[in-house]
């Protein structure tokens, strides 16, 4: 059950959020598991069930407990089992809940018993307690980010798993908490200190004695004790798994005042008077506060009032005015109306801030409809509204947009805009490609990047950068616990 969700949004992640995959189906969704790749070759592999999603706000209880419930029941009817390859995220919040993953683990243990070896593949942004730790076999995480590598970490859990079913058994496992907490938008592999260290990750996974090693940054948008950083080193050398551990820990430690943002960041003001003076184009401002693949609402209203007041987009570039994209905004019942409408007609909607209204209210939205697309498979109804030179991307649902296929699809061209302002963090790839300049924009909203603006009061205990290098005496204790 793979879900990031932040504590801090409004938003909640109902059973419409997820998509349900089992039996084959599910085995066919992981490239390694295909027919004819060589982990299918000596291994019956049984689909039981994956609930995924976007990513949002917490579970409702409800939600949890029935996946939680099939899965165990699938897993005691359909086995006995080898060995179980859980595919989770690590961030999943679930109302009721401190420390859901390692929820989910104890029942899939229940239901496969003592025997039964239980890999798990994470997100680097999800946490590790040490209950969680504790009761999984094996454990590795994503090593890039933004995640270039999720199928390359989700194989490796498989190849772990299958090495130690043929004979080596259990590792043990040098797990160490690190009281540092820092958004994914500070800890991008390509920039240092972070690139440095998972290079060496992969060195230490690489040695002798050594089965596996990750470092998690956490999930810095909920609100629980769990919530941090974390390395683990998998193996049988208990030596020198509990070396390496430490040592990656103080490293990352010691790098803390280290991150920095992936990109050039400021104000809504500072942003734009640095998109008016560029020439790059597309210029693309990353709208981060309430970025829905990082757990945000997506319909904050905060960014887009302000684009919509701005004189500079008020006409269009060829009456003098500068071209824009903002994509987008959530809006059931708008984004239908203006379905309704078709394009060529003049509409004007109050829209957004339907979840998470604490930045700002419903936006009221005139222009003139140019594009319509009813079945969209994440957002159902996409609409393009041009209110002068900015064209606002109104959906039925949330949606990211992170290819340049994204766009053209519903008739944009972010090549040739002036400024495109998407919500997102980190750019993925192919937009990071695609933009000339990029400024991280520091807006509200549940994942908001000034994370002492979210106001955390449930860390259980010091945490940087919540708290100054006087609450941690000489230093965190970060001897790895062997398990």
């Amino acid at each position: 059950m793979a879900i990031e969700s932040s504590t801090f949004s409004p938003h909640r992640s109902g059973w419409e959020a997820f998509t349900l995959l089992r039996g084959n189906e599910l085995v066919r969704r992981y490239p390694f598991l295909r027919d004819g790749a060589p982990l299918r070759r000596d291994v019956e592999w049984v689909g039981i069930l994956r609930a995924g999603a976007l990513p949002g706000g917490a579970v409702p209880a409800e939600v949890y407990e029935t996946i939680r419930t099939e899965i165990g029941l699938a897993l005691e009817a359909q086995g006995p089992f080898d060995g179980v390859l859980l595919d989770i995220h690590g961030a999943m919040a679930v109302l009721g809940y401190t420390d859901a993953e390692a929820d989910l683990v104890r029942a899939v243990r229940a239901a496969v018993g003592p025997g039964c070896l239980v890999s798990a593949s994470m997100d680097l942004h999800g946490n590790v307690s040490r209950e969680l730790a504790e009761v999984v076999d094996l454990i590795t995480c994503h090593r890039m980010t933004p995640h270039e590598d999720d199928d390359e970490a989700r194989e490796r859990a498989a190849t772990n798993l299958l090495r130690r079913i043929d004979g080596a058994g259990r590792p043990r496992k040098a797990w160490v908490p690190i009281p540092v907490l820092l958004p994914g938008e500070r800890t991008s592999t390509r920039l240092e200190p972070a690139r440095g260290i998972y290079e060496d990750v992969a060195r230490v996974g690489a040695l002798d004695g050594v089965l596996d090693a990750s470092v998690w940054v956490g999930y810095a948008w909920a609100d629980e004790p769990r919530c941090r950083a974390a390395v683990v080193v998998t193996g049988d050398d208990e030596a020198l798994i509990a070396r390496e551990a430490e040592r990656l820990a103080r490293r990352y430690w010691d790098a803390r005042d280290e991150f920095e943002l992936v990109a050039p960041a400021g104000t809504y003001e500072e942003c734009l008077t640095a998109v008016l003076g560029s020439d790059a184009r597309p210029f693309v401002l990353s709208d981060s506060g309430d970025n829905p693949m990082a757990g945000g609402a997506g319909d904050v209203t905060w960014t887009l009032a302000r684009l919509l007041a701005e004189p500079v987009f008020a006409v269009p570039a060829e009456a003098g005015g500068r071209s824009a994209i903002y994509a987008s905004l959530p809006d059931p019942e708008a984004a239908r109306a203006v379905a309704d409408a078709g394009v060529g007609a003049v509409v004007e909607v109050t829209a957004g801030a339907r979840i998470d209204d604490g930045p700002g209210g419903p936006v009221l939205l005139r222009g003139v409809v140019e594009h319509v697309r009813t079945d969209d498979p994440l957002a159902g109804n996409v609409c393009v509204v041009a209110a002068g030179g900015l064209k606002v991307v109104l959906t039925e649902r949330r949606r990211p947009y992170h290819l340049e296929s994204d766009f053209t699809a519903i008739g944009l061209d972010p090549r040739g805009t002036d400024v495109v302002v998407l919500k997102i963090g980190t750019l993925e790839t192919e937009l990071y490609d695609l933009a000339e300049d990029w400024m991280l924009m520091l807006t509200p909203g549940g994942v908001d990047q000034d994370l002492l603006r979210l106001r955390h009061t449930n860390l259980g205990g010091p945490v940087h950068p919540f708290d100054g290098d006087e609450a941690f005496g000489e230093g965190p204790d970060l001897t790895p616990t062997l398990l």
